[in-house]
């Protein structure tokens, strides 16, 4: 699994895992998801975003969830 758009940083939202350090938390992301919004609505409300910025924060959240312990590269 590579997610290499998703940012550790402890200075940016503070320590929060981010989409690419844009000050964009995975945690809005899934809630844009959970509440009913699409890929397309989110690249519209944060034109900085890419599809490919969604999917990861997805695939981090999945991950974050799953138990495991391994750690994710320093930003």
């Amino acid at each position: 699994m590579t997610l290499d758009r998703i940012a550790l940083n402890p200075k940016v939202c503070g320590g929060q895992p981010t989409v690419r350090g844009l000050r964009i938390p995975v945690s809005l992301l899934v809630r844009h998801i959970a509440n009913g919004q699409s890929v397309s609505d989110i690249v519209a409300e944060y034109p900085e975003l890419e599809p490919e910025d969604i999917r990861q924060a997805l695939l981090y959240a999945a991950w974050a969830t799953s138990g495991r312990s391994e750690p994710l590269p320093a930003a």
